[in-house]
Formats: C-alpha cells, structure tokens, sequence
C-alpha cells in the first residue's frame, strides 16, 4: 500500500509520480546540511547537482562523511546536519529514544538490481546462512541495516541472532579486509555498489547470502528531517521530498548519465570517480514511494526483540505527514 505525503497546513495530498514535479516556491532560504556516504550518493544530493532545488529556496551543504545511519542520525539529534539518512531499523529506533524525526522518503530500495551481498573468499567453507554462526563479518557500522539484516538471518535459520562476530570496517576498506583473511565474511551494503563492482570484478569470491533472501523486496532506509524543520519550513520539507524523487525517477530512466554525474561528484569529493562505473542506482519505486511494509516489518522486528513496545508505533506514526486515510487504504 503506497504511503502518501502532505505538506504540512495543506489539505491537498502531494502524489508524488512521474509527472507533476513543479517546485513550490519556499517563502524562505534554507541549507540543509548533510553528511555524504563514501562511493555512493543521495537522492537529493543527485537533486542538488541536477538544480532541481533551483528556485525552491533549498541550498545543500556536504559537511563531511557519515561512516554510517546512526552517526548521520546523531549528528541530526544534535544539530550538526538537517537531514540523516539511515536504514529503516535505525531510524525506528531514534525514534523510539526519544528523537522527533520523521521519515521523509526512502534512500534506497533492496530488489533483485540493489542489494546487499555477504561475501567470503572463493575458497571458504562458509556455504550458506548457517555456517556464519560463529564467524566473523565486516560491517560498516553497528545497529544499522547490515547489523539487523544479519540478525534476521540467522533467526530464520533458528539460530541466536548474536551468534555471529561483527566488526566495523570502513566501505573503501572491505575488499582489503576479506582478502587479507582479518574477517571471514565482507558485507557490502546495497548503498556500497560501486565498492560490490570492485570486489566482483577482481575475483576470487563469492556471494553467500545477500538481503533479498532474508527480508524480500523493501525499503533500505529514509532520509529523515526533524519535525520542529518540518513545522518551521512546510514548503521546503514538501520541495525536499519532490525534487529528491524526480531525481531518482532520473536516474531510473537515465542510468548512464546518472552514473557520469556520480564519476563527477566522487571527484570533486577526491574518491575514484572510476567507480562509478559499478553503481547500479536507488532501487526505488517510481515517485520514490513508500509502503507500510517497508517500515511495519522492522516495527515487527524490533516489537519481537523487546525493543519496541508492543503496538505502539505504525508506519502512518513515522512517515513525513502522512496520509490517515491513505495508510488506512
């Protein structure tokens, strides 16, 4: 069921599609800070380079990495950035602790073209989802999707979902970490496809597991705004998340030069622009929709590990001014 979103004081329902992507005119300047994500890149900064903020009063300000969604979140906790982009698990969780985000729309989508893959050396003896009890794998950061994503895998298997050894490894640094045999499994999130390519294309390794086989087609994470933003600046919450799905709906329809403008952006960072040969885009849904799903599945999981309260959260509590009557359809 697809989740629709409404500016804040405005009855009107925004259907965000593929057509219709008139930008209001913000009443007022904002920038919004971010942190950038090594070898990929956001809906909205694509948006950004593309001048789709042009006229809408939006400025965005890179301020530096986000080694991963919790970071990105703590820095919007504190003030520091404007929009955190995070997996969805993460982002309930904040949530839950007492932040007043709102989820504004989905980063990415986990499908059959972008995912996130388990990678072990061609000659491991790690075959399948119960051979990583025990084992240990490189994340990028803790308590974020691949954290969880492992989590549920091995509660499918029946297995204690602590049973594997996890450890933080920067994106740039995943391939060097595999092959020098420090951990037995690399864990390449669906945001890292750019440094998936790398790994493929130098051989030598093969895929486990990857998340589709665990959690099925979902949404990976959201970029997330503080509700008092949302509040202050109604039009600019409502242009971010428009011109942040035109971008995506682009980059659908336009792969090649999608992966032009990211070469573009990784060098003007100083990152390897070659990578971006790799990139395999957003994933998303046309009009970078959301469902119930994407974030009721999580709420279940997260109900089930004892923390979340039961009952308590729904997908129409988290989303940007979400649609009652939509969410009820």
């Amino acid at each position: 069921m697809a989740i629709s979103i409404r500016s804040l004081g405005l009855g009107t329902v925004l259907a965000i599609g593929l057509s219709g992507y008139a930008a209001a005119q913000s009443p007022d300047q904002v920038t919004l800070r971010y942190l950038a994500s090594h070898g990929s890149l956001s809906a909205h900064e694509l948006a950004s380079e593309l001048g789709y903020f042009d006229g809408t009063g939006i400025k965005l300000e890179n301020v530096g990495y986000a080694s991963g969604g919790p970071e990105s979140l703590f820095g919007l906790a504190s003030g520091s950035v404007d929009i955190g982009s995070a997996a969805t698990s993460a982002v309930i969780n904040s949530i839950a602790s007492g932040n007043d985000f709102v989820a504004a729309y989905p980063t990415n989508g986990i499908n059959e073209q972008v995912k996130s893959i388990f990678y072990v050396l061609e000659d491991s003896p790690i075959k399948s989802i119960e051979d990583i009890a025990g084992k240990t794998i490189a994340v990028n950061t803790l308590g974020a999707h691949l954290d969880y994503a492992i989590r549920e895998a091995l509660h499918s298997k029946g297995l204690p979902q602590n049973a594997a050894n996890l450890v933080t490894v920067p994106g740039p640094q995943l391939e060097q970490t595999l092959r020098s045999k420090q951990v037995d499994i690399a864990a390449v999130g669906y945001w890292q496809a750019t440094f998936n390519g790398q790994i493929v294309a130098n051989g030598g390794v093969r895929a486990v597991f990857d998340d589709t086989d665990v959690l099925g087609e979902i949404a990976g994470g959201f970029a997330v705004l503080r509700r008092d933003f949302v509040e202050e600046h109604p039009d600019a919450a409502r242009n971010f998340v428009e011109q942040s799905a035109r971008a995506a709906d682009w980059s659908r329809e336009n792969p090649e030069e999608a992966r032009a403008l990211l070469a573009k952006i990784l060098e003007k960072r100083g990152e390897n622009g070659a990578l971006a040969k790799h990139w395999t885009g957003f994933g998303l849904r046309p009009g970078a929709r959301a469902t119930e799903r994407d974030l009721d599945f999580w709420i279940g999981v997260l109900e089930r590990e004892g923390s979340l309260p039961q009952g308590k959260y729904k997908a129409s509590d988290l989303l940007l001014q979400t649609s009652a009557s939509a969410a009820a359809n």
